[in-house]
C-alpha cells in the first residue's frame, strides 16, 4: 500500500493547489450532477451527493454553483446533460496498470481523448479487463491530522472508525487514509463525523492490489501521461500501481 499511500498525498495536495481550478471545478460540479440525477436531490437521503458536495465545498467551489448542479441533476432546473461512466485500460512505461475513468456525455470524445493523452506520451491502450484486475474497488475517506489545533493519532482514529469496520488506515504525511469495503463508506464517515473529527474527502475509488517500484526517469514518464489524461474535461479519476522515489514526487 506504501505506493498507493504516497501517490495518494500527492493526488490529494494537487488537487488542493490545482492551478486549472476552473478545470476541477467542472469536474467536481459534473459529479454533483450526476449523483443527483441517480440518487435525486436531497444530500440527507442521498450519500453519494452529500459526499461529492462536501468535496466541491472542500474545494471551495462556490454554493451557487453547487446549488444549481443540484437542481439541473435532480431535475428541479433545466439544463442538465446526460452523462455516463467509461472505464479506459492502458499501460505506461514499465508496465504501469492504468486505470482511467470518464463522465461524458460524447464517447467518441472520450476514446479520443484518453487514446491520444496515452499514445502521444509513451503508454499503451490495453484491452478491456487487462489492468482492471490489478485493482479493487474500495471506500476511501481522507481525514486531516489536524483537528482543531489537536493532533489526531492513528490510534485515535482506529478507535472512532472501528465498530463501522475499516479494512485499514494508511499514513498520507498531512492527513490518514481509510480504506473500507464501498458498502461500509457511508458508514464509516459517519463514524468519523460522530466522532466530531473534520474529513477531507470520502468517495468509492480504485485501489491497486499491488504496486510496482520504478525510478525517478519511469515516474516522470508516468507523470506526464497522467497530466495529459487529465487535461481532457471527460477525465474524472487516475488510478495507477506504481511506487515512485520520494524525489520523482515532490514536483509531481
Amino acid at each position: 500500500m506504501s505506493g498507493h499511500s504516497k501517490w495518494a498525498t500527492t493526488k490529494h495536495k494537487k488537487a488542493v493547489i490545482d492551478a486549472r481550478r476552473g478545470k476541477l471545478f467542472a469536474k467536481l460540479i459534473k459529479n454533483i450532477e450526476v449523483a443527483a440525477r441517480v440518487g435525486g436531490g436531497d444530500p440527507a437521503g442521498n450519500p453519494t451527493l452529500y459526499d461529492a458536495i462536501q468535496k466541491a465545498k472542500k474545494s471551495s467551489v462556490p454554493n451557487d454553483n453547487i446549488d444549481r448542479a443540484v437542481k439541473r441533476g435532480s431535475g428541479a432546473e433545466g439544463g442538465g446533460t446526460d452523462y455516463e461512466t467509461l472505464m479506459y485500460e492502458a499501460y505506461g512505461p514499465a508496465g504501469v496498470a492504468l486505470l482511467i475513468e470518464c463522465l461524458t456525455d460524447n464517447r467518441n470524445r472520450s476514446a479520443s481523448d484518453v487514446r491520444v493523452a496515452v499514445t502521444r506520451n509513451g503508454g499503451t491502450m490495453a484491452d478491456v479487463g487487462s489492468t482492471a484486475r490489478m485493482f479493487n474497488r474500495k471506500g476511501v475517506v481522507i481525514v486531516g491530522k489536524e483537528q482543531e489545533g489537536k493532533t489526531l493519532s492513528e490510534d485515535d482514529l482506529l478507535e472512532a472508525t472501528l465498530e463501522a469496520g475499516p479494512e485499514e488506515v494508511n499514513d498520507l504525511g498531512e492527513n490518514f487514509e481509510i480504506i473500507t469495503d464501498p458498502n461500509d463508506l457511508v458508514q464509516v464517515r459517519t463514524a468519523v463525523q460522530e466522532a466530531g473529527l473534520d474529513y477531507e474527502s470520502a468517495e468509492v475509488s480504485f485501489v491497486p492490489s499491488f504496486t510496482q517500484e520504478i525510478d525517478v526517469p519511469t515516474a516522470e514518464k508516468v507523470f506526464k501521461i497522467i497530466e495529459a489524461l487529465e487535461d481532457s474535461d471527460d477525465v474524472q479519476n487516475v488510478y495507477a500501481n506504481f511506487d515512485a522515489p520520494d524525489e520523482a514526487l515532490v514536483d509531481a
